[in-house]
Order: C-alpha cells, then sequence, then structure tokens
C-alpha cells in the first residue's frame, strides 16, 4: 500500500522541517534545490497540490493491497536530484542511500546509533519511472506559481518573456545505410540466440560466425568509403556487394526458419515479436543501401531513418558552423523576468515559425503578457499579428529585408533594449544542457520526453531555491557587519 507521505514519529528519526540547508556561495547547485523542495513540503498550499497531482498518477486503483513501495514524496525528491545534478541512476542510488542532505529531505534519516533505511537501486528505478510528462508539466506549473510568489510577482504584474529552441540530443550513433543495417542484423542474430539458448534451436551452430563475418563485411564498406585514390569506386561497389548479399542470405535463412521457431511461452513469443521487427528495419536497411550505392539513387529525407533503437530522433540543421548537424528533437523554452521557464515544448518534425500560434494560446490563457521576444525564425507574418493583440511590446525581427516602417520599429530604443536582453534565454539554454539536457540516456520516446520535462521541474526549483538561499544569507551578512563594526 503506497502513501502520500507520513514521517512516523520514530526514535532518532530525523524530520524534514529540521533540514538544515547549507547557504555558502559555492555549496554547489544541490543547496538550492533543497531549500525549495523543503519549502514545498511545509507549505501546505504547495504541499497539497504537488501530493494531489502524484497521487493521480500513481496511485493505483486499489492502493489498500501490496507492499509499500516509495512514498509519492520521496519519488518527486529523487526525481528531481536526478536531474539537478546530471547524474546516472546509479550515483543517484549511492545519494540515496548516503547523502545525509537528501535523505533527511526525504524523511528516512535516522541519527547515530539507529538502523538505517535504504533504498534498492531496481526500486529507485522503478518508481521515479511511474513519472510521465504530462504529470511533470502539471507538477511544473505548479513550481512556476511557486516561483512567482518567491520573487514576490505581483498579481497584475505582466511578464517579460523570452521564446527560443535548441536541441536535446538522443543518445545514438552518427547513422549511416551501412552501420544501421549493421545493427539491424546484429539485433536479428541477438534474437536468434536467445531463442537457441531457451530452445536449443536446429541449424544455427554458427551463428557466432554469422555475427563476426557481417562485422567484417560493414567495417571493410567503412573503410573503402573513407579511402581515397585510385579505383575507390570499385573498392566501394565491391565491399557493397559481399555485404548486401550476406545481409540477404540471413534474411532469408531467417524467413525460411521463423515458421519453425517455438511461441509457446510469453517469453519465446516476445522475442519472436522482436525479431520480426528487426527484420522488417533489416531489409528496409537492405533496400537504402542497395539504392544508395549500387543504384546511385538520392534518398528522399522522409525515407531515412537515423536509428533503429530510438527511431523519433530527428536530423536538425539549424545553420550554425559547429555543430552543423544535430541528432535529436528539437526543444522550445519560454523564460520570464525571474529566469523561470514558464513554458516548453517538444517539438514534432516542427519549425520554430510553426508553434508561435498553439505557445500564444497557452501563454495568453495563464499570464498577461508586457513584452516578449524571439529570434528572425519564429518570423510569420501571421504570428506577428497574433502576438501583437496579446502583448504590448513585441520583439519579432523580420526575416528578410524590412521595409522603411519595419525599420523603424526594429531600430527604436525600445526595441533594441528588448532585443539585446533576449540574449538572457541562451544563458538559460546553456544552464539547461549542463544540467544535463544536452543529451538524454534514457531510452523510449515517452522516457526521453519525461528526462525534458523533470529537466525543466529542477531547473525551475534550483533557482526558486537559489533565491530562498539568497533571503536566508542577507540577515547573516547584516548580523556578521553589525559584529565587525562593534
Amino acid at each position: 500500500m503506497r502513501k502520500r507521505f507520513e514521517q512516523q514519529i520514530t526514535l532518532g528519526r530525523l524530520l524534514i522541517q529540521d533540514t538544515k540547508i547549507p547557504t555558502a556561495k559555492r555549496s554547489g547547485a544541490l543547496p538550492g534545490l533543497c531549500a525549495a523542495l523543503k519549502e514545498i513540503f511545509v507549505t501546505p498550499k504547495w504541499n497539497t497540490q504537488v501530493f494531489e497531482i502524484l497521487g493521480k498518477k500513481i496511485f493505483s486503483e486499489n492502493n489498500n493491497m501490496g507492499r509499500p513501495g516509495m512514498n509519492l514524496w520521496q519519488i518527486f525528491v529523487l526525481s528531481q536530484v536526478r536531474l539537478c545534478q546530471n547524474i546516472s541512476y546509479d550515483d543517484l542510488h549511492h545519494i540515496a542511500n548516503y547523502d545525509s542532505l537528501i535523505r533527511q529531505l526525504m524523511g528516512i534519516e535516522n541519527g547515530f546509533g539507529h538502523e538505517r533505511t535504504e533504498i534498492s537501486y531496481q526500486n529507485i528505478i522503478d518508481n521515479v519511472g511511474l513519472l510521465t510528462d504530462e504529470t511533470v508539466k502539471e507538477l511544473n506549473e505548479i513550481i512556476v506559481e511557486f516561483g512567482h510568489e518567491v520573487f514576490k510577482k505581483k498579481e497584475e504584474e505582466a511578464l517579460c518573456l523570452k521564446t527560443d529552441s535548441f536541441v536535446v540530443e538522443s543518445n545514438v550513433h552518427f547513422p549511416t545505410d551501412y552501420n544501421l543495417l549493421w545493427d539491424s542484423a546484429r539485433k536479428c542474430i541477438d534474437m536468434v540466440t536467445k531463442l537457441q539458448e531457451r530452445n536449443n534451436l536446429p541449424g544455427w551452430r554458427k551463428i557466432k560466425n554469422w555475427r563476426s563475418d557481417l562485422k567484417n563485411k560493414m567495417r571493410a564498406l567503412g573503410r573503402a568509403s573513407a579511402s581515397c585514390g585510385k579505383g575507390k569506386q570499385k573498392r566501394l561497389m565491391d565491399s557493397c556487394q559481399k555485404y548486401l548479399s550476406k545481409a540477404k542470405t540471413l534474411l532469408a535463412k531467417l524467413e525460411k526458419e521463423k515458421p519453425g521457431f517455438p511461441q509457446t511461452e510469453l517469453e519465446d513469443w516476445v522475442i519472436v515479436m522482436e525479431l520480426e521487427r528487426f527484420m522488417e528495419l533489416l531489409e528496409k536497411h537492405i533496400e537504402l543501401l542497395e539504392r544508395r550505392v549500387v543504384k546511385g539513387e538520392s534518398i528522399p529525407h522522409k525515407e531515412k531513418m537515423f536509428s533503429i533503437f530510438e527511431q523519433y530522433t530527428e536530423w536538425v540543421t539549424k545553420g550554425k558552423m559547429r555543430p552543423n548537424v544535430e541528432l535529436g528533437k528539437k526543444v522550445a523554452i519560454t523564460t520570464d523576468q525571474f529566469n523561470l521557464i514558464v513554458d516548453y515544448l517538444v517539438m514534432e518534425h516542427q519549425s520554430d515559425s510553426e508553434i508561435v500560434q498553439e505557445l500564444a494560446q497557452r501563454i495568453f490563457a495563464q499570464y498577461a503578457v508586457s513584452s516578449w521576444s524571439f529570434d528572425k525564425g519564429f518570423w510569420n507574418k501571421c504570428n506577428k499579428e497574433t502576438l501583437q493583440k496579446g502583448v504590448e511590446t513585441l520583439v519579432l525581427p523580420k526575416k528578410g529585408k524590412c521595409n522603411k516602417a519595419e525599420l523603424e520599429e526594429e531600430y527604436s530604443p525600445k526595441f533594441l533594449k528588448l532585443r539585446n536582453r533576449h540574449s538572457t534565454v541562451e544563458s538559460n539554454i546553456n544552464e539547461l544542457e549542463h544540467r544535463g539536457l544536452d543529451r538524454c540516456p534514457d531510452k523510449g520516446y515517452h522516457n526521453f520526453k519525461r528526462y525534458v520535462s523533470l529537466s525543466i521541474s529542477a531547473y525551475n526549483l534550483r533557482k526558486i531555491g537559489e533565491q530562498l538561499i539568497a533571503e536566508m544569507r542577507t540577515p547573516e551578512k547584516s548580523n556578521s557587519l553589525r559584529k565587525k563594526a562593534a
């Protein structure tokens, strides 16, 4: 039976509300996060809303049965710590069991001489994985509202917004036709190996030879492609023909043998389903490699695949010198004058200008906006007309040549001042990337979106916590000055 949070008053147990937050300026990112989390926990206005959102997602329909598991507060704390520190689950497991500050904030730390409570590695993965992108988005709305109260934003005060996009990379290698073909082939072989270990399949005695021979031919093609000099085209064609021939032979053997594979047990059935998926990918990349190298065709972009594992991955070219290509998904963020991220979106094969209409609807429904700045990539005549209806001062530089009226607008003192301030969002993006949002290590698109959402919420909490620590530090500083003066 899972609980929201009930800290038992047991002998030696340290209370969450008594957690001492470090206030030194060089304490790092974690104290800021802890200060914000502690404030949420001790304030009924915020913890009620947070627990309600978490409970709606995590509590099962019949919550009165089963083992207790981690409570909602522990799940929330650990999910934020991971993305604040940009750490793996191994490091998170270590922190959950040996960092006294985090353990006291989770409500599991005991004093000296009392029995310790420890959390297993798999328990952390299973419980943090219960959160979804939608749940964290709801939590982030509460966090932003909490942040505005901490930064003492007046109710009628309008926001000064800045919007920009960047690429969060997937955990994939650089794609080429021949290495994607190798990925497909080796995964087919892996599935057959699993079936062979479970059922002792006939006809696959040389399965290791299949793997090594395909890999050697893939490397030979790579060397021929990278080589220079006389006869390169002939070497490339010969290597490609040998590689394709071996891959086609493997595919034909798999199609012939697959009907005889055992599927009586559930695990065998799942392995065969995975095998069928990788066989389809193998067939696809045999065709693509043959069309590109042997037939000399140019493959349309919509037919290309950039990873057989993270198939949501996009090839993003933003016109920059470095990096000139990024593999992942574009994410658009909108920050306010307090450097809090009030809105974010994982973009689905969309350009910057295509998201503005929906973004404006979401923002205008929640906030009053005094100014809003974009870069040229978001410009569109319809976008400008829509935004001007709800924004007092709009900074949306025109893409292309400006007429006389547009030049006067873009060179006005207010426009230039806000355009110069727009660079603040770049520093917010840089901070997000340093905290883990440069490359997502989690597998699967739903985990990718959750990773982005958790990064945003952890960033906002840390910003809020830094403000709380600054307020805590002010009385200490004034007291020390009085002592020196005395």
